[in-house]
């Protein structure tokens, strides 16, 4: 019978903290600036943190963190989609137009959500089975959905759909339902990614392809199958994006897509695949939208968004890459 030293004993409890820190400390730093912005801006302005601010701020983004879910799970395989912000244009598009025309409102919000998946299934196939890389791949796919819907519609207003269609605006004990749908999503694809053998998967491929192949995974198949989830999120994101106001627009909502991406970079999945979490990007979606609805009331330029957003991309793939060197 053995037994551990005290020396061994004391190790024990900080590897622990050292391996969850790891795995979720780009988390906690996201997590501390949102407190920080909240706290000083609320401070300066105090109806930044007002009940009608905090609605309007999680009701007009969280679009963005169900897309960038998928999205996370497309880079931890180690593919990228730059199409999504145009998947979700379209899918918006043709979710309004069949509840105008009267069609079913289950119809209007399923038949988008299978349509997406179709669509990203497809990209799949070329990205597992033809080889095109994931990049090129989107990049046409970008230019086909955004030409088509300008061509189709002419990015007209769509307006006049009924009440039950739109599901964004419903309420549940005072919170809208987007906010329901973004953080169940982010739980249920958390403890997916984390438990399933398909989720495992995912980081396997991403890390080491070729390792994954020697342990019997089907890498193609997989490919496949997390660019047809991918787009179901976009599916989702889609008619939560068509229904949060009364009216919507035919075109493709500027900067999607580098919103999207951005957001699960910077919630710390790395660019290289592997490794990340959905939490982090459902976070740094929020912090996205705070930092942006801070600016309106600091009474700071809307434009420095951007530049704050592309500093934070540079500054975590420079942490991931001396991550990486040290390991």
């Amino acid at each position: 019978m053995t037994t551990e030293t005290p020396a061994l004993s004391r190790l024990v409890p900080v590897r622990r903290w050292k391996s969850f820190f790891e795995s979720y400390g780009q988390e906690f730093v996201i997590l501390a600036a949102l407190v920080v912005l909240f706290v000083g801006v609320g401070f300066y302005n105090p109806r930044f943190i007002s009940a009608n601010n905090l609605t309007s701020m999680f009701v007009g983004n969280a679009y963005i963190a169900i897309a960038a879910i998928g999205m996370s799970m497309v880079i931890i395989s180690g593919n990228i989609d730059v199409s999504v912000g145009s998947l979700i244009g379209v899918l918006g598009t043709i979710s309004g137009t069949m509840a105008v025309n009267g069609y079913p409102v289950i119809l209007c919000w399923l038949v988008p959500v299978l349509i997406g998946m179709v669509i990203n299934a497809g990209v799949g196939v070329l990205v597992a089975y033809v080889k095109i890389p994931s990049i090129v791949v989107t990049l046409g796919m970008l230019s086909i959905l955004k030409g088509g819907l300008i061509s189709v519609t002419g990015g007209a207003w769509i307006s006049g759909m009924p009440p039950e269609f739109m599901i964004a605006q419903f309420r549940l004990f005072g919170l809208p339902s987007s906010v329901y749908f973004m953080v169940v999503l982010t739980a249920l694809a958390a403890l997916w990614m984390k438990y399933s053998p398909f989720g495992r998967a995912i980081y396997a491929i991403g890390g080491n392809p070729e390792a994954a192949r020697v342990t019997g995974i089907r890498i193609q198949p997989a490919i496949v199958g997390v660019f047809t989830i991918h787009g179901m999120f976009a599916g989702i994101a889609a008619i939560l994006f068509a229904t949060q106001l009364q009216v919507i627009q035919s075109t493709v909502p500027p900067n999607l897509e580098l919103t999207v991406i951005t957001a699960s970079v910077v919630g710390g999945v790395s660019i290289l695949g592997g490794t990340g979490t959905v939490i982090g990007s459902t976070l740094a979606a929020i912090l996205f939208a705070a930092i942006g609805s801070s600016l309106v009331f600091l009474n700071i330029s809307a434009y420095w968004l951007r530049a704050v957003q592309g500093l934070m991309i540079l500054a975590t793939v420079l942490a991931d890459m001396a991550r990486r060197r040290r390991i």
